[in-house]
């Protein structure tokens, strides 16, 4: 073999950027052998080496284990499979990266004490599936029973909140107002009632669907009527409450008057947690949607206008 295609470990050293030590630490381990052996012992290299160890070195500079870079070479595996393995890798390390600093910046515009960062962290690392168990644990305990309102029960789990790979601030901030919230036993005892309310409302054999569409009459006449400046106990407001109810009448199958009048009080009263508003608007934060309608006051205005008659 002609000795200028041959390299010491030191030309070696020049031509890769590695140290002498580490290209022999390869070689001894037979990841980058020796071409040859000089009449004075001293190791020699081809280009087929040098070609192999500059392979090694980018293996290792991408994370590549020991292991896996002596596969990439004995051809066990290809360097694609190896490149789509760390890839994926590293898009999970890039997204716990980003969480993180969202979780830092959560809590340098909080101003949170270190036991709410350790507890913001804990929960930012939850996987989608760990987060969502949280949220149907809590359906479960409060909405969780055999004569449960199906629609209600299919709407929340059809929501579940997701924080995204790259969640913003307000995001994490809002995740962990959302565990919080879910969290307090007061609140879940309030769901609790909620759903037992709606279970004998469905025993009774009445409809306990979602009724979107009565939600939007009720937010557009209240609405209008609140732009008008009309009161609820004002003699302005009899028709609007006469067109809402008869609304309720037919939707639900009801004979309009007094009794039917204190049903919708009832219901209103039992629906009426500024809690669960809270729920829906974490929610929205989380899973990016449009920021929700506060219906609060509509609903509010309703109840007070039937309450006055």
């Amino acid at each position: 073999m002609d000795d200028e295609t041959l390299y010491t470990i030191g030309a070696l050293a020049e031509r890769t950027g590695l140290t002498v030590k580490t290209i022999r630490f390869y070689s001894d381990r037979g990841i980058v052998p020796p071409t040859m052996h000089s009449p004075a012992g001293y190791r020699l290299y081809d280009i087929d080496a040098l070609t192999r160890l500059e392979l090694v070195r980018t293996l290792r500079d991408l994370g590549v284990d020991l292991a896996t870079v002596r596969r990439v070479l004995d051809r066990e595996v290809s360097v694609r499979q190896v490149a789509a393995a760390h890839a994926d890798a590293l898009d999970v390390q890039i997204r716990v990266l980003r969480t993180r600093r969202a979780v830092l910046r959560a809590v340098a515009e909080r101003g949170s004490d270190s036991r709410e960062m350790e507890l913001m962290h804990k929960l930012a690392k939850l996987s989608a599936t760990e987060r969502q168990r949280l949220v149907h644990e809590f359906v479960d305990d409060t909405f969780g029973r055999a004569d449960a309102n199906p629609a209600m029960m299919e709407l929340v789990r059809t929501t579940m909140p997701e924080l995204p790979d790259e969640p913003r601030t307000e995001q994490i901030e809002a995740w962990m107002d959302l565990v919080e919230l879910i969290g307090d036993e007061d609140f879940r005892a309030a769901i609790r009632r909620m759903a037992e309310y709606q279970a004998r409302e469905r025993a009774a054999g009445d409809d306990t669907g979602l009724h979107h569409d009565l939600t939007e009459a009720v937010r557009d006449e209240v609405g209008r009527a609140v732009a008008d400046g009309i009161t609820p106990g004002s003699a302005a407001a009899d028709a609007i409450i006469d067109k809402l109810t008869a609304r309720y009448a037919e939707t639900f199958g009801r004979p309009d008057g007094p009794a039917m009048r204190e049903w919708i009080i009832e219901r209103l009263e039992v629906a009426n947690d500024p809690r669960v508003e809270r729920y829906w608007r974490l929610v929205a934060v989380i899973n990016d949607w449009p920021e929700l309608p506060d219906l609060a006051p509509i609903f509010g205005w309703f109840g007070e206008a039937l309450r006055a008659r």
